[in-house]
């Protein structure tokens, strides 16, 4: 299935471009109009968070948050309206007005979605930015909080240490994540070999759907709660804000990160570590992170392999447990650093040089340049052999200089094999070994052919299908994949069509989620090209 950057027929482009700018001309007027009726008395303050393209601020509150500039070129489709909610009427205001007019929503939380889709759309649409919806309610006494989805995980992080330095939350590695979709698919993170996922941590949500109601759990009922808490962003209404339960960190953690090249064993090790990971205590966050780079002896190209842990605990406790469980990686006394469970986010976000005040930056700035990438996910639940992982190096080897290509080894085990399948839309858990997530970077300039990066990254992910999880060849909802299916753009898309992609990401339980569907939007009036659809539409 293409992506959205492949090439239409220029003719179809024209006609269907010229069709979507007059509708939308329309269409917009009449939304307006919508929405300044539909509480007269608040629009003066209700206007003040509405942008059209005729809006100053209207590029800047679009590119706010775009994660990824592949989606933000000239070709790409913008919204009519952008809308940043500072209340609950605002919201209930788009969703009547959209529906009314025929208009799709998208909602961003943090903008990382890997296919854009909180922020594109091939129809008229507008976005709805959860931006100030990012309120954090913390109770230490009951090692609870109320959560709103436009906070980002830095944000989430650094008002939990504000209170207590012994409590956090199990989420994202990355602080710039929007909280919303991040839990919406299920959410995994240093912690989640301790705690499991975000979704699995929340107790409670303030849901809209697409008949305006306000619901909480008990207004909602346990199946729409259970959909919401890993089911994927976009298909059942907008989640305004998350209660979750806390968990304990140390005083002290203790991390590592070293490297390995091809000529140093990376393969031996690489291998052995399959072993190892997933059967380290849920203390011990484990990842591979490889690419390919010139070695610093002969100049020629070589695949680093950098192993990564970030244990909860001292180091005194790691130490013997490493030289115990995986001797051959060969690691020295002052390869353990320890430091505070902050202090980890920020090595981990390559911000160590800065105070914790830098999680609150939602620009990402640490990152100088932005950079166009294409992703996809797997996982692994038997061992892959030596010979599969040169293969992968030779593919790596070939990436072009003007790209960076990363595969990145997380392990799995710990409470993950806990939890049954069932228990949230989220179903990869016991047997797995570990995830990989496959990315290739390249930075988005005016004559690049995003295309050709596009393509190594599907040949790749073609070389490695004899090696991972099998029917379903399984792939994570936060990952988002348009490749491997997704719906028409109208939303007219059938049960059979939305379940190849559906099975991979939820495997059984793609069926109750298109159950509850079928129950919450029977309309389908929350859509996107890979949303869950109702059983019969």
């Amino acid at each position: 299935m293409k992506s959205l950057h492949d090439c239409l027929p220029l003719l179809f482009v024209v006609v269907f471009s010229l069709s979507w700018v007059n509708a939308s001309a329309n269409s917009n007027d009449y939304f307006l109009d919508c929405l300044s009726s539909y509480h007269p008395d608040e629009f003066t303050s209700f206007s003040k968070v509405i942008y059209t393209e005729t809006n100053s601020s209207y590029s800047a509150v679009l590119e706010s948050s775009i994660r990824n500039p592949r989606f933000s070129t000239p070709n790409i489709p913008k919204p009519l309206v952008i809308i940043t909610p500072s209340n609950i009427s605002h919201v209930q205001a788009t969703i009547h007005c959209s529906k009314k007019h025929g208009l799709q929503i998208r909602t961003r939380s943090g903008g990382h979605d890997f296919e854009g889709l909180s922020y594109v759309s091939q129809v008229p649409f507008v976005v709805i930015d959860l931006v100030h919806f990012r309120s954090i309610d913390v109770d230490v006494k009951k090692e609870e909080a109320w959560i709103q989805s436009g906070a980002i995980t830095g944000e989430v992080y650094y008002r939990i240490n504000e209170k207590t330095t012994n409590l956090t939350f199990p989420g994202a590695l990355c602080h710039t994540v929007g909280i919303g979709g991040f839990i919406s698919g299920g959410g995994y993170g240093f912690l989640f070999r301790k705690y499991g996922l975000a979704a699995d941590n929340v107790i409670d949500a303030q849901f809209v759907g697409a008949n305006g109601r306000v619901l909480d759990r008990r207004l909602m009922g346990e199946d729409l709660f259970w959909a919401i808490r890993g089911g994927g962003g976009g298909s059942f209404g907008i989640v305004l804000s998350w209660k979750v339960k806390l968990v304990h960190v140390p005083s002290t953690v203790t991390v590592f990160s070293v490297g390995r090249t091809l000529e140093q064993n990376a393969t031996q090790l690489l291998h052995r570590w399959q072993y190892v990971a997933p059967n380290l205590p849920n203390d011990v966050y484990s990842v591979v992170s490889i690419s390919s780079m010139n070695s610093t002896e002969n100049g020629e190209r070589t695949v680093l392999a950098t192993f990564t842990s970030v244990f909860q605990g001292v180091a005194d406790e790691l130490i013997p447990l490493m030289q115990e469980r995986f001797p051959e990686l060969g690691l020295l006394r002052e390869d353990y650093i320890e430091m505070t469970w902050i202090e980890s986010i920020l090595f981990w976000n390559q911000l160590s040089n800065e105070t914790s005040e830098i999680l609150l930056d939602r620009s990402n700035r640490n990152s100088l340049v932005p950079l166009s990438y294409k992703s996809k996910s797997d996982y692994v639940r038997k061992p892959m052999p030596e010979i599969a992982l040169q293969g992968l190096w030779s593919r790596l080897l070939k990436v072009n200089e003007t790209s960076t290509a990363i595969v990145n080894i997380i392990s799995y085990g710990g409470k993950m094999d806990e939890i049954p399948e069932t228990e949230t839309p989220f179903p990869h858990r016991k047997g797995t070994l570990y995830k990989i997530n496959y990315n290739i970077v390249w930075q988005e300039e005016e004559n690049s052919n995003p295309q050709r990066y596009i393509s190594w990254m599907r040949t790749l992910y073609s070389y490695m299908g004899p090696f991972v999880s099998k029917s379903p060849r399984a792939a994570y909802v936060n990952y988002r994949d348009l490749d491997i299916g997704r719906n028409n753009d109208d939303g007219k898309t059938s049960y059979k069509q939305a379940s190849v992609w559906g099975r991979k990401y939820f495997k059984n339980n793609f069926d109750r989620l298109v159950y509850v569907k079928t129950k919450i939007d029977p309309e389908n009036f929350f859509k996107h090209e890979q949303s869950i659809p109702p059983r019969f539409h």
